[in-house]
């Protein structure tokens, strides 16, 4: 009782005042259950005094070190609390330096000695045995694995997924070669994922009226102001998303020039020019050169972006280029230098003509069943593409010494050209992708005849009646295309121009036929002005892409025409319209309440 009193007197309680303490190196420690000997003085025996432990730094002067938060831009720190784990109970505390038996005295001035000590100088027994608790780090990335993907390059970290409907592979593929060269894992804004599920409905293959609903335009490849895109607007799209199978028309181009020269070179009619033999070699070289590239980047498409290769393929007016490369490659076996090769293995012809079969029994039957691709529906001037190809081949076959493989494709030919010029010559109402304004795809109209007199000319090895009837159809088509020479001015330039190139080579090849035939200074004249344009025609849009694709960098925009959603948004006007007639509808509704109450009113 005496000691409580004197406890409560000097301030100190009685827990702190009899406890021993010494320097602690651990946290979270408690000390064993025995208690430590008392160290007795040597001269009085007595336990010693003791001794004033080294100031401790108060909490404002303790230094913690900072560390660095994921969340935190780089460089940034910030401090977080520490939190020191105490033992639950005093049992860790030492015993009393005073035995229990001892002078009531000597306890008091132990207490006294004690009181006057700072009261947070206080200090624990070593204890025998360190335990140590691990505390939770905060959530995270760690910054030096921040660090360490950054100093990467970042390579794709941010992966858009939006294009991930178009990707033949999903972005599996991306994925899996980033995580193979050591980059992160990719990640996507919330903005792209939803715009990834909101936008990347596929158009159905069947459903052409929505290509005609979305688009406008000649070749269909303008968005209407009503629609919306599966892809974004604001940004470039990848390289392969952007490149159209409409590229191979530049391999026509060139190609056919590749065989005008080998004509000009080795025809009687055109024998004062002397043209010499390796411009041929040199245009014919380009086209390989020019045909290989643009091969392999189409492979590429088909490969990694087979959506779009998908979608180009249900394009009403795009899937007549996908004769273009089979026709390319027919310029090329017969625009093939002598110095290169004097005759090409029959099997040639059969491996080139195959999947141009396979592709005239898919289109030709869509014309005939009806449906929704009949060709009174789908009926273009690029329809041609399709067409002229059996003439091309024709013409290859019966000069490698073929009968009746030619033929076949010429009748297959003649027949559906018949078809395709009186659809195209009768506008029908039905028909309303045909544009009111004259356009360079027009000139395809001369292609076909063209090509078809100089075939039927090899077929029976003359140029008779039948193969002048085909070239004077052409000749006037072109004439009557060519007084009208002002309807084509305010156009932009657009890659396909390119297919539309080779029915004036074409023209100019059959007038240097023709003229071998009638030899005559008009006819000379002819094919000489005829072959100048087409030379003049594709060097001036050979030019032109140059200037597009090095300067403007505007060669291959955003593909419009493979974007299309099978959602249409709903106009601004029509919006309007409905909020006007709601506010009509509301406002007769309350002309029929008041005329309802003023009813009643008098009966009441």
């Amino acid at each position: 009782m005496e000691a409580n009193t004197s406890s409560k007197t000097s301030g100190v309680p009685s827990l702190l005042a009899n406890v021993e303490v010494s320097h602690l190196d651990g946290f979270d420690t408690t000390t064993p259950m025995q208690s430590p000997k008392p160290v007795l003085h040597p001269d009085t025996g007595r336990p010693a005094r003791m001794r004033p432990p080294e100031r401790v730094a108060p909490r404002s002067e303790a230094v913690i070190p900072a560390f660095d938060s994921p969340f935190n831009p780089p460089g940034q720190r910030s401090g977080h609390p520490v939190s020191i784990s105490l033992p639950s109970s005093p049992t860790g505390f030492g015993e009393p330096l005073v035995a229990p038996g001892g002078d009531l005295h000597e306890r008091k001035q132990a207490m006294s000695n004690a009181a006057q000590e700072p009261a947070q100088h206080v200090r624990f027994v070593q204890p025998h045995r360190v335990m140590f608790r691990s505390q939770p780090n905060p959530g995270g990335v760690p910054t030096h694995a921040v660090r360490r993907m950054g100093s990467r390059g970042g390579r794709t970290m941010n992966r858009d997924k939006r294009y991930d409907s178009f990707k033949t592979f999903s972005g599996k593929l991306e994925r899996q070669i980033t995580h193979l060269a050591g980059g992160g894992v990719p990640v996507s804004t919330p903005e792209e994922e939803e715009f990834a599920q909101g936008q990347g409905e596929a158009v159905s293959g069947d459903n052409v009226d929505r290509f005609f609903a979305a688009l406008e335009g000649p070749e269909l490849d303008k968005l209407k102001s009503s629609e919306e895109l599966a892809l974004p607007a604001d940004k470039k799209w990848p390289f392969l998303l952007r490149f159209p199978i409409s590229a191979f028309g530049m391999c026509l181009g060139v190609s056919s020039q590749a065989i005008l020269y080998k004509t000009i070179a080795t025809a009687a009619p055109t024998e004062f020019l002397h043209v010499n033999p390796k411009v041929n070699l040199v245009l014919w070289f380009i086209s390989v050169g020019l045909m290989s590239i643009i091969t392999a980047a189409y492979a590429f498409k088909i490969i990694f972006f087979f959506e779009a290769v998908r979608r180009e393929y249900y394009h009403p007016i795009r899937v007549n280029f996908f004769f273009a490369p089979w026709i390319a490659c027919l310029f090329l076996a017969m625009g093939v230098p002598p110095s290169v090769a004097t005759q090409l293995p029959p099997w040639l012809w059969y491996a080139l003509m195959s999947p141009f079969l396979c592709l005239e029994l898919k289109i030709y039957g869509q014309w005939m069943s009806g449906g929704q691709r009949r060709l009174s529906k789908v009926a273009n001037p690029s329809n041609h593409l399709s067409v002229v190809g059996n003439f091309v081949g024709a013409l290859m076959g019966a000069s490698m010494g073929l009968k009746e493989g030619p033929i076949f494709f010429f009748g297959v030919g003649v027949a559906h050209y018949t078809v395709l010029f009186v659809t195209l010559y009768q506008r029908l109402p039905t028909n309303a992708t045909l544009p009111k304004d004259l356009h360079p795809v027009f000139f395809l109209f001369v292609a076909a005849p063209s090509v078809a007199s100089m075939a039927w000319a090899k077929i029976v090895d003359e140029f008779g009646v039948g193969a002048k009837l085909a070239y004077f159809i052409a000749m006037f088509l072109y004439a009557s295309l060519a007084v009208r020479i002002n309807f084509f001015r305010g156009f932009m330039f657009s890659l396909s121009w390119w297919a539309y190139t080779f029915p004036m080579t074409g023209a100019a090849i059959a007038s240097i036929r023709y003229a071998t035939v009638v030899d005559n200074a008009f006819t000379k004249a002819l094919c000489v002005g005829l072959s100048l344009l087409a030379t003049l025609t594709v060097t001036g849009l050979f030019a032109t892409t140059m200037v597009h694709a090095l300067v403007y960098h505007d060669l291959f925009p955003n593909d419009i025409a493979i974007a299309i959603t099978d959602r249409k948004m709903k106009p601004i006007m029509e919006l309007q319209e409905s909020g006007k007639d709601d506010d009509s509808r509301s406002g007769s509704s309350k002309d029929v309440e008041a005329g309802a109450t003023a009813a009643v009113a008098p009966e009441a």
